[in-house]
C-alpha cells in the first residue's frame, strides 16, 4: 500500500483553501494535515507537523510566500514546497525556485495536474510546466554569478544529472543506470553539493543553462 502524502495548504483566501481541502480529500493517497492564510503562520506549522509537501501562495499578509519559503527551509530543511499562485511574473518564479520551492504552478491549472505536481514534488522530482521553466531558464541566464561549472561534476554525476532532468526519480535512475538506489542518492547528494544548489529542480535548471539537458526533456505530463 502506498504511503499516505501529508498535505499541508498555506493560502491567504479562504475559498481557495477550502476547494484544494475538498479536491484532496477525494484522493485516497493524500490528506491535508494543516492549512493556514499567512506565511508565519506557514513556518510554524510546516515545523510543528512536517507534511510531505507544502502547497504554497507567494502574495500573503505578513510573510509573502518568497520569505516563507526560505524561513521553513531553514526549520525543515526537508520540506518539499510546491508554489500554487496567480503570478507568473519572472522575477517571482525565479525567487521562489532559488529559496527551495520544488515547482511551480499556476491556480488555474487542471486538478489532474495538480495532483501529478503533488505526487512529483513528493517524489522530489521538478513540477513545472514548460511555460514558467522557459521563465526560470531565462532568468537564470540573465543572472550574474550563480553555480560553478558543470566541469566540476564527474562523468557519471553528468549522466545521473541528464537523467534527473528526465524527471526520473532515484530508483527509476537507479535501475535504468544498474546502480543501486543508495549509490543515485549519494550522487544526487554530490551533484547538489558541487554546484552550490538546494534542491532537484535548481539542478535540472542548472543542466538546462549549462546545456547539459535541453528544454524538451523535462516532463510535460
Amino acid at each position: 500500500m502506498n504511503r499516505i502524502i501529508s498535505i499541508l495548504i498555506v493560502d491567504d483566501h479562504t475559498v481557495v483553501r477550502d476547494g484544494l481541502n475538498a479536491l484532496l480529500a477525494a484522493e485516497p493517497e493524500m490528506k491535508v494535515v494543516g492549512a493556514c492564510g499567512d506565511g508565519q503562520t506557514a513556518v510554524q506549522l510546516a515545523d510543528e507537523l512536517r507534511p510531505d509537501v507544502i502547497l504554497l501562495d507567494l502574495v500573503m499578509p505578513k510573510m509573502d510566500g518568497v520569505q516563507a519559503t526560505l524561513e521553513i527551509k531553514k526549520v525543515f530543511p526537508a520540506a518539499r514546497i510546491l508554489v500554487l499562485t496567480s503570478f507568473a511574473e519572472n522575477h517571482q518564479v525565479f525567487s521562489a525556485i532559488k529559496a527551495g520551492a520544488m515547482g511551480y504552478l499556476m491556480k488555474d491549472t487542471s486538478a489532474g495536474e495538480l495532483i501529478q505536481a503533488i505526487h512529483d514534488t513528493y517524489a522530489n522530482r521538478p513540477a513545472l510546466g514548460p511555460d514558467i521553466a522557459r521563465k526560470l531558464l531565462m532568468d537564470i541566464q540573465n543572472e550574474e554569478g550563480g553555480a560553478i561549472g558543470g566541469s566540476a561534476l564527474t562523468d557519471r554525476e553528468i549522466e545521473i544529472l541528464q537523467h534527473m532532468a528526465l524527471g526520473m526519480t532515484n530508483q527509476e535512475i537507479a535501475d535504468k543506470l544498474f546502480l543501486s538506489e543508495r549509490t543515485v542518492r549519494t550522487h544526487v547528494t554530490n551533484i547538489l553539493a558541487k554546484l552550490g544548489l538546494s534542491n532537484r529542480t535548481q539542478a535540472v535548471l542548472f543542466a538546462l543553462r549549462a546545456g547539459i539537458a535541453h528544454i524538451d526533456y523535462t516532463r510535460e505530463d
